[in-house]
């Protein structure tokens, strides 16, 4: 079974905290069943959770604030890439270009998850991010990592000028692939 960083989960619920409350908070980890348990023992960012319950949190909040349809996670992943940056790294993506900070992907990916390996190369105006091999895909993952990226351009200070999913495993393709077109700062 494949496993996420706890600082997805803690970012999923303070977004849920900020935008609805701490007794929504408690309504979503609720109404997770057997996944509470793992969603409540998130307290380090450093802890792994297994995938399966980071898939449930992220249905769990799209069902209640979103509308069915997974596509509250891409929000999500924005977020989560704008509250998991620390200090130091903001530092470091005001002065980098967004295609030279995308290009670390493979050590960005590897730091949360435990499965999968994501690679990037350049394309005119953007760059394309590669996943394969992921143990376990969902749609909230792709939808996830799909606003992440958006939100990692933007940090960067680039304009973004279109993100999309261009091939998905759970779409008859062979990994996962992201395209993000954007002008540089």
């Amino acid at each position: 079974m494949a496993h996420v960083r706890s600082s997805a989960i803690r970012a999923r619920l303070d977004w849920v905290r900020v935008h609805h409350g701490q007794a929504r908070v408690e309504e979503v980890i609720g109404a997770l069943d057997r996944h509470e348990l793992a969603i409540r023992g998130a307290a380090s960012p450093n802890l792994w959770i297994p995938f399966d319950a980071y898939v449930a949190l992220n249905t769990e909040i799209d069902r209640r604030f979103g509308i069915g349809d997974l596509s509250l996670c891409r929000v999500l992943g924005r977020y989560t890439a704008e509250v998991n940056l620390p200090t130091l790294y903001r530092i470091f993506y005001k002065i980098g270009t967004p295609t030279y900070i995308l290009s670390k992907v493979s050590a960005v990916w590897s730091a949360h998850y435990d499965s999968g390996i994501a690679s990037s190369r350049p394309v005119p105006d953007g760059v394309i991010i590669r996943v394969e091999s992921f143990a376990t895909p969902h749609r909230c993952m792709c939808l996830s990592v799909l606003g992440w990226l958006e939100q990692t351009v933007t940090i960067a200070g680039a304009e973004l000028i279109d993100a999309r999913e261009v091939m998905c495993r759970l779409r008859d393709g062979n990994a996962c692939e992201f395209r993000l077109l954007y002008r540089e700062p």
